[in-house]
């Protein structure tokens, strides 16, 4: 196949809508089936991403973060896991009803995912040179000439030093941030409209997390990408996202614009992980936790999932159904019955 009908079989997505947001998730539903009965790992999730926009999906492990980020990209293990429910658009084209062939074509050309773990995630046996040349040959039919070249540029884009020489290397050879700066590579190979970013920066250390943001950020604006950022950290989002989704035992439960998050956070769940982040002006006080764990997705309590933790909960809270998620302000929602309180209206 040529790269002239490859990128034709691309474009030749049915009605694609320019106008509609570049992504959109509707009332997504994900259960894994496991011998400890159904885990409802994504409860109703709603999300949407323009152009150029970044949103960052923040909670702890466990809360269904990750597991929305495959559902979109399409690479959920089934068995056990399975969409049960809902809608996921890319300009308006639903992509779970696209055939498998096709969905594989907007994968990694159109939304691509820079994975949590990048020495599990790159193959250890290939040199990286190769492994971003692969990218070329099979969605573009480039040579290997060609596509060699290509991933050299990749390389200097996200700023490997002598990147003409380490791309004979393999995975091992490199540190932690330069693995993940391949992983980034590797993922923008193509030129996608949405980047999904899951946990970019796990067990880097502070300054190069912070490199990598920068080099994400400085991508994303000369790229005009969606980013869709992926993180339990919220210190590590504050100078990247436009608007953040927090999620709980697999649901939305408050979404606002980064700053209002930030200085007025209207959810239980989002104040108590704000109270968490050490901060410099609280230097010897004890720092806040938040007590418990999130539930396990077999046995999700009734009502509202965060009240056997929360310090705002009375007997509405532990009731079915869950909360709606309220309207606070224009864009911005919170599910929980005393949101005004949490925020401090009241």
């Amino acid at each position: 196949m040529t790269k002239t009908d490859v990128t034709a079989s691309i474009d030749a997505l049915p009605n694609l809508d320019h106008s509609a947001p570049l992504l959109q998730v509707k009332d997504l539903h994900v259960e894994f089936r496991t011998r400890n009965g159904l885990a409802h790992a994504v409860n109703g999730v709603n999300l949407s991403l323009q152009a150029g926009e970044s949103l960052a999906i923040l909670g702890e492990s466990g809360c269904g973060k990750s597991v929305t980020a495959q559902a979109i990209m399409g690479i959920i293990d089934s068995p056990p896991g399975y969409i049960t429910q809902g809608e996921i658009f890319y300009r308006g084209v639903d992509l779970l009803k696209l055939p498998e062939a096709q969905r594989r074509k907007v994968r990694a050309n159109k939304i691509a995912m820079i994975f949590q773990d990048a020495l599990s995630a790159l193959n250890p046996v290939f040199t990286v040179g190769f492994q971003l040349a692969e990218l070329f040959r099979k969605h573009r039919g480039m040579s290997r000439q060609e596509s060699r070249q290509r991933a050299i540029e990749l390389l200097d884009l996200v700023k490997i030093p002598a990147a003409k020489q380490r791309i004979n290397d393999y995975p091992h050879q490199f540190s932690g941030g330069m693995r993940q700066r391949v992983m980034i590579a590797m993922a923008l190979a193509l030129d996608p409209e949405v980047l999904v970013a899951d946990e970019p920066t796990t067990a880097l250390d502070v300054t190069v997390q912070a490199q990598i943001m920068a080099l994400l950020a400085e991508l994303q604006r000369e790229r005009n990408m969606g980013l869709i950022l992926i993180t339990h950290d919220m210190g590590v989002v504050a100078d990247v996202a436009d608007r953040i989704s927090v999620m709980y035992a697999g649901r939305v439960i408050e979404e606002a614009g980064v700053h209002d998050i930030y200085s007025t956070p209207a959810h239980p769940y989002t104040k108590a992980l704000l109270q968490s982040i050490p901060r410099i002006d609280l230097k010897g006080q004890e720092l806040h936790v938040i007590k418990g764990l999130p539930p396990a997705l077999t046995d999700v309590p009734a009502g509202c999932s965060f009240n056997p933790r929360c310090g705002y909960v009375q007997d509405v809270c532990r009731a079915d159904p869950p909360p709606p998620r309220y309207p606070v302000a224009p864009g911005r929602t919170s599910a929980c019955h005393f949101w005004k309180e949490v925020k401090g209206d009241e």
